[in-house]
């Protein structure tokens, strides 16, 4: 075998690089850890105890910086399961009022004043501010006092509020890269399918929105990326999420720059995956000519 076919070989391993096989066992490693800590804490393992580590950090010779960011993992775990449902909850949830309010904005009459309205309105003002009006102004954790628990999933009142704040400005900035997705589709499109017997409604939805979706793939996927940062900004009505998880064990330990390393690499490993699926997920909608990466 020459050289460069065993350098070949080397590099390729049952089609992918090595590079993406280290990607994949990295993400195997960091998402099995972060399951295996949120069934613990459900109570779905025998064994282990919610926030604490499985090994004692000093009995793996572990001191100082090292054995703070070992020892915290449990802790930081608890926190990305907030940060991730923040996420995921705002992301889907969002898209949901998304839709509807940029159809609004480029085929509305007096809805598209509305929705201009509610869109300028959210994306105007900080999300901090959005998130103190919600918790601090109109108290709305009292409203959800009963709902603290879903099963094994423990939901307390801020992080309720924390999901309509992410929700609603979601929505909002959702609803504009929709609306631009909407006007990139061939308005020809349209009077195509009503000549053909289609209605307006029905050839928005059947005819513009498939492509529409398709387009917007790209700005959902930064969406996506911007609330698990934003999501940080939940701290400020006592959420306890990644980053105010990692806060406090920081001001405990005065371990500053190890706990958030550690808080950071957490970001960035949710970051990556999140961007992989939604590469993913855009490859597998794509139609040929339409919608795909290479194409655009």
């Amino acid at each position: 075998m020459s050289y460069a076919d065993a350098r070949s070989r080397f590099r390729y391993v049952n089609g992918r690089s090595v590079g993406t096989w280290v990607v994949l066992a990295a993400g195997a490693v960091f998402w099995g850890y972060l399951l295996l800590r949120w069934f613990i804490n459900w109570g779905w393992l025998p064994f282990g105890t919610p926030g604490e580590p499985l090994f004692d950090p000093a009995a793996l010779g572990l001191s100082g910086g090292a054995a703070t960011a070992v020892g915290s993992l449990p802790r930081l775990a608890e926190g990305a399961y907030i940060t991730v449902v923040i996420t995921v909850v705002a992301i889907l949830l969002g898209l949901v009022l998304a839709v509807p309010l940029s159809v609004a904005r480029v085929y509305g009459r007096w809805t598209k004043a509305l929705s201009l309205s509610f869109t300028e309105l959210i994306r105007g003002t900080p999300l901090i501010a959005q998130l103190y009006l919600l918790y601090y102004g109109l108290n709305l954790s009292q409203y959800f006092r009963g709902l603290t628990s879903l099963g094994p999933f423990v939901l307390d009142t801020a992080l309720w509020v924390a999901l309509i704040g992410f929700t609603i400005n979601s929505a909002a900035y959702q609803a504009e890269y929709i609306r631009a997705a909407i006007e990139s589709v061939d308005p020809q499109q349209l009077v195509a399918a009503r000549s053909i017997g289609l209605t307006q409604q029905e050839g928005i939805r059947h005819v513009v929105l498939p492509q529409t979706l398709r387009f917007a793939i790209p700005g959902w996927t930064n969406e996506l990326v911007y609330l698990i940062k934003y999501s940080s900004l939940a701290t400020f009505i006592t959420v306890a999420e990644l980053f105010r998880r990692g806060d406090a064990i920081a001001s405990d330990t005065f371990d500053y720059t190890a706990m958030f390393t550690v808080v950071a690499v957490v970001y960035i490993g949710i970051v990556i995956t999140a961007t992989r699926l939604m590469g993913y997920f855009e490859d597998r909608v794509a139609l040929p000519g339409l919608g795909s990466v290479e194409g655009r």
